[in-house]
């Protein structure tokens, strides 16, 4: 009986002869008696099945701490590597970002390798899966491709001040599907890619200089000429307004109950508001203090005629 179990035992898998021997284990309990070697058989097997996997499994959790050790490392040489070529901040966190993924992923795969797993059908499932979720999340490879768009094109950096999606803010980091940025009063917007790399947007950190357009208004019958002299002078006082190229000082419009006069001076985007804010004070103190100019009203001029 020994023999016959071994020469079977050699032609057959481990698992069908653990079958093999469960079910002729059941089949004499059922009858209310024990076969002794089919339960010798399947204890064996357990046990070696066990012992094999057991080894499997202690083997897959040292590679797993081990590689989760090398990933981080590559990832760090992979940025120290880009901070050294003076790479984008935002392509690097992007790059950063998309390395993490490819390695882990790797890792996965060689930790189901080292348990016994047919590493082809689980690319294979894992392949099926991926575009099972990826017709789901249409959506989040849309914003995945508006990340590449934005980083391959560099509409606006890390450190820029932009406006899209009816938001203003400072660029904080490009993400894989998203980019951040931080309001003046210290708001935090997430903004998906993909809506960002397809609509309207604003830099106005991208060119150095930056046009302030003020318009004042003086009463009809003020000296245009001397509301230019006044305003000319404020401009001359502030340092932070360019010389090159010069102001701009015009009547815009005639309106109903005032003249409009433009002013257009060049700046740094750094002062774009100090100078907004200091020439838009100093101008209503002089317009105010100056007994030559008056800032109008609205006005109605009401003519009564007896028939």
């Amino acid at each position: 009986m020994n023999d016959t179990i071994q020469n079977v035992t050699d032609t057959l898998t481990d698992s069908d002869i653990m079958a093999s021997a469960a079910q002729n284990l059941f089949s004499t309990l059922s009858e209310g008696r024990v076969d002794q070697e089919s339960l010798n058989v399947f204890i064996n097997k357990l046990i070696d099945l066990s012992v094999a996997f057991g080894g499997k499994l202690i083997a897959a959790i040292i590679v797993f701490f081990i590689g989760r050790w090398i990933c981080k490392h590559i990832q760090n040489v992979v940025k120290n590597l880009m901070i050294r070529k003076s790479v984008d901040t935002s392509l690097t966190g992007f790059i950063n970002s998309l390395v993490s993924v490819i390695l882990n992923f790797t890792l996965i795969i060689i930790i189901i390798s080292i348990l016994g797993i047919e590493t082809s059908s689980f690319i294979a499932l894992f392949g099926a899966a991926g575009v099972a979720v990826g017709m789901a999340l249409s959506g989040t490879l849309q914003n995945f491709a508006g990340g590449v768009m934005i980083l391959l094109f560099k509409p606006f950096r890390i450190g820029d001040y932009i406006e899209a999606q009816g938001y203003a803010g400072t660029v904080k980091e490009v993400q894989i599907f998203n980019t951040i940025i931080s309001t003046p009063d210290n708001k935090v917007i997430i903004l998906p890619n993909g809506a960002l790399s397809t609509s309207s947007s604003v830099n106005y950190s991208k060119e150095s200089k930056r046009r302030v357009d003020f318009t004042f208004d003086i009463a009809y019958g003020d000296s245009f000429d001397h509301a230019k002299e006044v305003i000319t002078e404020i401009l001359k006082a502030n340092k932070d307004i360019d010389t090159d190229p010069s102001y701009f000082i015009a009547i815009n419009s005639l309106d109903a109950s005032s003249v409009k006069i433009v002013v257009r001076v060049w700046t740094s985007g750094a002062n774009y508001w100090n100078v907004y804010f200091d020439v838009t004070e100093k101008v209503y103190k002089r317009f105010t203090e100056d007994p030559k100019l008056n800032i109008p009203f609205n006005q109605l001029d009401v003519h009564i005629s007896k028939d």
